[in-house]
C-alpha cells in the first residue's frame, strides 16, 4: 500500500465538488480542495479544459500545466448544449456539495444553471462563481485576464513603471484563494444550518482588498502612493531590488536596525540617516550610491557575504533552482513528484514524472495527491452511467 493510500483521513473526505472551471484560477482553487480530501469532478465540454493543450505536452497528449493543476481529480465530459447532457448534469449536481464555475456572467443562466435556479432545487448546494469583475456591475461582461484585473484594481498603478508580474496575483491571490476560503467557510456554515451558499468571487475586488496599507495611509495623509512613491514600491532606498555584476539582490531593510547593519556592512555609514529621504531626488541619489557598491560583486559572492549578517538581504534566485539550491527550501521539501503509469513501446517500457510545487496546505500529516490529472472523460462510466440509468 502506498504512503498516500495509508495516510490519515483528510479534512474534506466525503465532500463532492463539481469543477466547471478552466485554466488557472478555478482549477487551482479546486486543487486545494482536492488535496484537502474532496472528490473533485471536472465537468468538461467535449473539447476539454484549454489548459490540456498548452505546451510542453507529455506522452499522454496533455500539458504539464494541466497535470500540475489537476492532480488526483476525476473528469467527465458533457456537452451542455445538448439537452440530454444538461439533464445528466442536473442530476449530477444533486449529488454534489459544491459547484465551482468560471464562465462569463450570464452563461450559467442561459444554461438554466444560475445560482438561484440551482439553489431552489438544491438548497444545500454551495455555488461559487469566479470571474474577473464579479457577477454584477457595468464591467461584469468585459473579457479580461490577470494583468487587466491588476490594472483596474489600482495595484499596477502603485508601481513607478507598471509591468507584468512573475506570478498571476489576480488569478491566484484574488481568485483561487478567496474562492477556497469562502467555500470552506460555507461548508462549515452548512454543517450548522444545512443550508448552502452563493459565492461571488471577483478577482478585481479581491486584488483591491490587498491595497489595505497604501489606501489606509492615503485616507489620512491624502498623499498619493502611486508611481513608485510607496515605501514598498520604490519610495525608499532601504527596500527594493539592486543589480549585482551578474544578477540581482533583494534588500528589505525596513527597520532602522537592519538598515544600519546594511550600511555598515557596505561601509556606507554616512547613509544610515538617509533611510527615508525627504525627496524623490534624494531617494535616487542614495539608491545610486548603494547600487554602485552592490554591482561590484556577483551573486555568489554576495550570497556568502550576507550569510552571517542580519540585514534582510537575499540573492534573487531562479525558480527552477530554488528547491534544490536553497538550503532552506530544499530542507522543507517544497516539491512533489507526479508519477505517470509506465507505457510500453518498441523501444521498451518507459515512465514519466513531473515535478510540481506542493500546495500551500500545512496541516501536519496531510499528503497532497501525486497522481496525474485525469484523461478527458476518463470517469464517464464510473460517475455518469449510474445517473443516466435513472433518467
Amino acid at each position: 500500500m502506498s504512503a498516500q493510500a495509508s495516510s490519515p483521513p483528510r479534512p474534506l473526505d466525503g465532500v463532492r465538488v463539481l469543477d466547471m472551471t478552466r485554466l488557472l484560477p478555478g482549477p487551482f482553487c479546486t486543487q486545494l480542495l482536492c488535496d484537502l480530501g474532496a472528490e473533485v469532478i471536472k465537468v468538461e465540454d467535449p473539447g476539454g479544459d484549454y489548459a490540456r493543450f498548452y505546451p510542453p505536452l507529455l506522452s499522454d497528449g496533455n500539458s504539464a500545466i494541466f497535470h500540475a493543476l489537476n492532480r488526483g481529480k476525476k473528469s467527465v465530459s458533457l456537452d451542455l448544449k445538448n439537452p440530454a447532457d444538461r439533464s445528466t448534469l442536473l442530476s449530477l449536481i444533486s449529488t454534489a456539495d459544491v459547484l465551482v464555475e468560471s464562465f462569463r456572467p450570464g452563461v450559467m443562466e442561459k444554461l438554466g444553471l444560475s445560482p438561484t435556479q440551482l439553489q431552489s432545487k438544491h438548497p444545500s448546494l454551495i455555488m461559487c462563481s469566479i470571474s474577473g469583475y464579479g457577477q454584477t456591475g457595468p464591467m461584469r461582461l468585459r473579457a479580461g485576464h490577470d494583468v487587466n484585473y491588476m490594472a483596474v484594481s489600482g495595484a499596477l498603478g502603485v508601481m513607478e513603471s507598471p509591468a507584468l508580474l512573475p506570478v498571476q496575483v489576480a488569478d491566484i491571490a484574488g481568485g483561487s484563494y478567496p474562492a477556497a476560503l469562502n467555500i470552506l467557510a460555507a461548508l462549515r456554515q452548512k454543517q450548522k444550518t444545512g443550508k448552502g451558499a452563493i459565492i461571488d468571487v471577483s478577482m478585481t475586488d479581491n486584488v483591491y482588498s490587498m491595497l489595505t496599507m497604501p489606501l489606509a495611509r492615503y485616507d489620512i495623509s491624502k498623499e498619493s502612493f502611486s508611481k513608485g512613491h510607496d515605501w514598498l514600491t520604490g519610495g525608499t532606498p532601504c527596500y527594493g531590488v539592486y543589480r549585482t555584476s551578474d544578477g540581482w539582490l533583494s534588500v528589505g531593510a525596513l527597520e532602522p536596525k537592519f538598515w544600519t547593519s546594511f550600511c555598515r556592512a557596505l561601509k556606507l555609514d554616512h547613509l544610515i540617516h538617509k533611510q527615508f529621504p525627504d525627496t524623490a531626488e534624494e531617494v535616487r541619489r542614495v539608491r545610486q550610491e548603494v547600487q554602485d557598491v552592490l554591482q561590484r560583486r556577483c551573486n555568489e559572492e554576495w550570497r556568502k557575504f550576507w550569510t552571517d549578517k542580519d540585514c534582510c538581504v537575499e540573492v534573487v534566485e531562479l525558480p527552477e533552482e530554488v528547491s534544490t539550491r536553497s538550503p532552506q527550501l530544499s530542507q522543507r521539501g517544497l516539491d512533489l513528484t507526479i508519477r505517470f503509469p509506465s507505457s510500453s513501446s518498441s523501444t521498451g517500457t518507459s515512465s514519466e514524472q513531473l515535478r510540481a510545487p506542493k500546495p500551500p496546505l500545512s496541516i501536519q500529516g496531510l499528503q497532497p495527491h501525486t497522481t496525474p490529472g485525469p484523461a478527458l472523460g476518463q470517469h464517464n462510466d464510473e460517475i455518469l452511467k449510474p445517473i443516466r440509468a435513472k433518467l
